[in-house]
């Protein structure tokens, strides 16, 4: 097993206030609802994060994102935002928040999904990774102590720990050797975070990801590690990368029968409607995932009754409403038909449209499963709502 770090991150935060509050568990899963106390705000999860790479979320208004969507937290990548705008105008402008006027709080992903994905423009060693821009092919490098520092000019109130993220389909050596990597870098990340401070003055907290791939005895290793760190959360990466669901739904099982109770989870990067249910149901408490938005701007949207593609011509005289059951302004204004014509006559309206109600349904969802985790019946009512939301109407 790999050695224990020397560090911890106990050191950077206030155990008498901690980042999570753990207010209830559901009666007959391991489903949570607790609350995130960061300095731009409370959250209450189980959450989900909407996608903004760039520091915007595609297609969506910050007013939308906080009036109609009802955002919490949103997300940032390290890797587009150190490319552009890039860390002096960041920096300048007194972080992310400042930058793009969202003052909620914001998590950043460190960018190592986005780097290793640049498959033959990318060197990996023990250093760091060496990587050409995908905008102008021009040479960069990422150690774990670069990130931190990038992490920190950007002023998230959660960043997360470079890492490398293998694909689903790695072999058993492929994922120890790259795990023994991620580890190493962990320990320098937590070594550069602990020696640094928060460039605008609040706190920031350090998230280790589990890595390990579809291994259990990886994840198990993994899990033990970054528990030995005493974080103040902890991220599972790796999943929905290839591997089938019912893999990833053991292998959250495997990493969450670890994972200290009193710290919040987050899974990245994951994922549908179900998905989401299933990881709450074995105690995931925060997620994201660019499907929302992604799918939205093709014409699929997630709505109570099942699954909607707006290029059928079956939508093109259906005058009911986007979503019944919705919550958001754009369920009550727009109808099927209409959204329908716009798909069909590429009208840019329709992918903001789509994408607004998409990120609303995924919060509404997440709302939904907190009420029922706090009266107990989780379990029964996701056995109930499951089929529903996997239906393709």
């Amino acid at each position: 097993m790999t050695a224990t770090p020397s560090l911890t991150l106990r050191e950077t935060w206030n155990p008498a206030s901690p980042l999570f509050t753990l207010e209830h568990t559901d009666a007959s899963s391991a489903a949570r609802a607790g609350q995130l106390n960061t300095a731009h705000g409370l959250i209450q999860t189980p959450i989900f994060m909407p996608v903004g790479t760039l520091g915007s979320v595609k297609g969506v208004h910050l007013y939308e994102l906080q009036d109609d969507i009802r955002a919490q937290i949103i997300l940032g990548n390290t890797y587009h935002l150190y490319l552009r705008p890039g860390l002096k105008t960041l920096e300048a402008a007194g972080g992310l928040h400042k930058f793009n006027g969202f003052n909620r709080p914001m998590l950043t992903d460190s960018g190592g999904f986005q780097v290793f994905s640049l498959t033959g423009i990318r060197k990996i060693s023990e250093e760091g990774c060496e990587f050409r821009s995908h905008i102008d092919g021009s040479k960069h490098f990422f150690s774990p102590e670069r990130v931190m520092d990038i992490e920190r000019s950007i002023g998230a109130d959660i960043m997360m720990a470079f890492d490398e993220c293998p694909p689903g389909t790695a072999s058993y050596e492929y994922a120890r050797k790259s795990l023994t990597l991620t580890h190493n870098w962990l320990r320098r990340c937590v070594q550069r975070f602990v020696q640094t401070e928060p460039r605008y003055g609040y706190h920031q907290s350090l998230f280790p990801i589990v890595q390990g791939c579809v291994f259990p005895e990886l994840r198990r290793e993994s899990a033990h590690f970054v528990t030995d760190l005493e974080a103040e959360g902890y991220a599972i990466g790796g999943l929905a990368v290839g591997e089938p669901a019912e893999v990833m739904y053991e292998m959250i099982e495997v990493v969450n029968d670890i994972l200290p109770t009193s710290r919040p989870r987050y899974l990245m990067g994951v994922g549908t409607p179900v998905n989401i249910l299933e990881a709450i149901e074995r105690g995931v408490d925060m997620f994201d995932c660019v499907m929302p938005t992604r799918n939205g701007r093709n014409g699929q949207i997630f709505t109570w009754q099942g699954i909607i593609n707006f290029r059928n011509a079956k939508w093109a005289t259906d005058f009911s409403p986007l979503d019944p059951e919705g919550e958001s302004r754009v369920d009550q204004i727009y109808t099927r038909a209409y959204v329908h014509h716009l798909f069909k006559a590429k009208e840019l309206l329709a992918m903001q449209i789509a994408s607004i109600h998409n990120l609303a349904f995924y919060l509404s969802l997440v709302r939904e499963a907190r009420k029922h985790i706090l009266a107990d019946d989780f379990a029964r009512w996701k056995a109930a709502i499951v089929p529903q939301l996997s239906r393709r109407l």
